[in-house]
């Protein structure tokens, strides 16, 4: 699906216009002016080495420089990077895969004044793939194909890997891989940017009222020419959707960049009309529902199957997506990436076939066959309607029409976590796949033995992921993932993929430049955003 941009007329109130990405003409960037937006959430920790909500990274994104990023020209590609801090464009790998050698950019500066070299980028990375003992790193795993990185001149990197791997590449381009100062790192220590902020990004820090809004200017020195366009941001936290609906509204912010709800956006363009504009894509964000292997009857794998053939998920896109934030059906791998299956691969697993009414026959069968006709359970899910238990009460009406009787019990979000990550004692549990770079190689790691929320170890799923780790040839990439996503949807019956999220980006027609990504944390450098006033 391409990104669309919608925006509605004053007078036609019920008419979209739609405008793809490609047929948009672009006016002549401004320079001046503060973007001021709305984040749905609270700063907690500066350290994006450390972090991983949108909520730190809508705000201090702007401070830091990255090595490579998604093309901010061309941001629903899934496959295109381009260099930030480096120069000459990604490098081909040597060694058979297994090395790359980035040129640094010369003449780049902290903002404090001191000169960044290939030293501060070694220093960075090595934070984030080696780190000491104590010092939180959730990328760490990520990096697993990396043997050694060096910084062989000032203006030389070199990543030495232990195997060639498609998925190094895309992580390398994970927007929270901010580049520090080697020099704060030494004399500060590793924890120093949790609470300070040092970068070469398109902006400077100028202040932070915990709770209230954070700021920054314009950075003069900053190595895109010409850019940043604006002179500063201000970062405004308001974690409830309707305090951040009506700044939108009132003209006290000009956009949300995480996304908002089908009716949020109805309700926005009938009040703003041609004032408002409406960006919307597929989202990088799987919603699934995950049965506990090592609770009966989950243990057997007819039941788990029959509940996944319970759901009718074409007809559930359709309605859910004029209510909730989901949309598109389809398997573990993001719909849009090359290595997501195609319709014709995806109707061969079962809960994906056309013929509903045969694959609900089928899981009565299975359940029969089970000993568990008439089933009754739990969902555990998160007490978030957007799009949680939205989709959780669906969940429930399919599996009624199997004769399952399932009871939705929603808990806050750090119950729900704590009991998803810890105690492990549900039954059946809302689940989620959430990543910023499209990665499936890295993304489906997930579903592994020692990944998975299910309880599960499973020896043949594991090998076919370590196969998939070291394919490069695309050939080989698609042929694995294939035999991956059968695996866990349907032969073992592991865990189930509901509907991808879709994303409702709503801002006013003055600002300029930003486009919307396939997930709310990537293109968010605001270097290249401008207001037309």
């Amino acid at each position: 699906m391409k990104r669309c941009v919608i925006s509605l007329s004053c007078n036609l109130v019920l008419a979209f216009i739609l405008t793809f990405v490609g047929d948009v003409v672009a006016d002549s960037p401004k320079h001046g002016g503060v973007l001021e937006f709305v984040v749905g959430s609270k700063v907690t920790s500066y350290d994006g080495h450390s972090e991983s909500t949108f909520g730190m990274l809508h705000p201090i994104r702007p401070f830091y420089s990255v090595l490579i990023r998604v093309d901010p020209e061309d941001p629903q590609s899934t496959t295109r990077f381009v260099c930030d801090l480096c120069i000459g464009g990604i490098p081909e790998p040597e060694d058979g895969g297994k090395r790359y050698t980035f040129k640094i950019r010369r003449g780049v500066k902290f903002h404090d004044g001191t000169p960044l070299t290939s030293a501060d980028l070694k220093a960075s990375f090595e934070k984030i793939v080696f780190p000491p003992p104590g010092i939180r790193s959730v990328r760490k795993a990520r990096f697993s194909m990396v043997r050694s990185i060096e910084a062989t001149s000032p203006a030389t990197l070199t990543f030495n890997l232990k195997y060639a791997s498609g998925a190094f590449l895309p992580t390398l381009a994970i927007p929270f891989n901010f580049i520090y100062s080697k020099k704060d790192l030494d004399t500060h220590g590793y924890r120093w940017h949790e609470t300070n902020v040092n970068g070469t990004g398109p902006f400077e820090f100028v202040q932070h009222q915990a709770g209230a809004f954070l700021e920054g200017r314009r950075n003069p020195d900053y190595y895109h020419s010409g850019r940043p366009y604006l002179d500063g941001f201000k970062a405004i936290s308001a974690p409830k959707m309707s305090t951040r609906l009506q700044a939108i509204r009132g003209g006290r912010a000009a956009i949300e960049f995480r996304g908002f709800a089908p009716q949020a956006r109805d309700d926005l363009l009938g009040a703003l009309g041609e004032r408002i504009t409406v960006q919307q894509s597929d989202w990088n964000c799987a919603l699934l529902f995950t049965p506990n292997h090592r609770v009966k009857p989950f243990d057997d794998p007819r039941v788990r199957r029959a509940l996944t053939l319970a759901l009718d998920r074409r007809l559930g896109s359709t309605h859910l997506s004029r209510i909730a934030i989901v949309k598109t059906v389809g398997g573990i791998v993001y719909p849009n990436h090359p290595l997501a299956a195609s319709p014709e691969e995806l109707a061969t697993i079962a809960g994906y076939g056309d013929d509903i009414e045969q694959s609900r026959s089928l899981a009565r069968q299975l359940l029969a066959d089970s000993g568990h006709s008439g089933l009754t359970f739990v969902l555990h899910n998160r007490a978030v309607d957007q799009p949680y238990k939205v989709v959780g009460t669906w969940l429930i009406d399919q599996w009624s029409r199997i004769g399952v009787a399932a009871e939705q019990h929603a808990k806050p979000s750090g119950p729900f976590f704590q009991t998803l990550f810890k105690k492990r004692d549900f039954e059946v549990t809302i689940d989620f796949s959430c990543g910023s770079v499209v990665n499936p190689i890295a993304d489906v790691s997930k579903y592994i033995s020692e990944s998975n929320f299910g309880g599960y170890e499973d020896p043949v799923l594991d090998d076919i992921f370590k196969r998939l780790q070291r394919a490069t040839a695309p050939r080989e990439q698609q042929a694995l993932m294939r035999q991956f996503e059968r695996r866990v949807l349907d032969d073992a019956a592991h865990s189930f993929v509901t509907l991808w999220w879709h994303r409702i980006a709503l801002h006013h027609t003055y600002v300029k430049g930003w486009m919307i990504s396939p997930s709310h944390y990537l293109n968010q450098a605001l270097d290249n955003v401008w207001l037309d006033r």
